[in-house]
């Protein structure tokens, strides 16, 4: 095919961890044993930690290679986005739950489960929601697929 993008990059990126881990795993329980004596076999092992290390770092490399080569259509995930509304059940459900509305779950799945919902189907279903107050449902209103990120960015800075 002449579109495809041999993904070796991502492949390396891949493979080396699985060698280094393999190692490093052996050197893990290998070292931490005393044979309370002189043991010539962990000098063949620290000998090779460098191996270790080498192929960890050739899958950082591997893995940013592979990241400079990706472009992102960021305007077809933003189409892509505004095609799926039914994305939103997510934070309308967690609205529900918070008010205890009664059957959250199943009236999100009448509307979502296996159809395409679009915005007015949405707006229409969170103004019929007399269960919660006035500024919940401007609050839900308010959010687009491409705007509700749910908990994502505490997340990541807790990485």
């Amino acid at each position: 095919m002449p579109l495809k993008i041999n993904p070796i990059s991502f492949e390396n990126s891949e493979g080396n961890p699985g060698v280094a881990n393999s190692l490093l795993r052996h050197f893990s329980s290998k070292l931490v044993i005393s044979r309370m004596q002189r043991d010539l076999s962990d000098s063949t092992v620290l000998r090779s930690l460098g191996v270790a290390l080498a192929h960890s770092l050739i899958a950082f490399r591997a893995t940013l290679s592979g990241f400079a080569r990706i472009d992102v259509d960021q305007e077809g995930m933003l189409r892509d986005l505004d095609q799926a509304w039914e994305l939103l059940a997510e934070p309308i459900q967690t609205v529900l739950r918070k008010y205890q509305v009664e059957n959250a779950y199943e009236k999100l799945k009448d509307l979502t489960r296996g159809e395409k919902v679009t915005r007015v189907e949405i707006v229409s279903f969170i103004d019929s929601l007399d269960e919660i107050p006035q500024e919940a449902k401007e609050s839900l209103m308010q959010l687009t697929p491409a705007s509700y990120v749910g908990v994502a960015p505490r997340l990541a800075r807790e990485i």
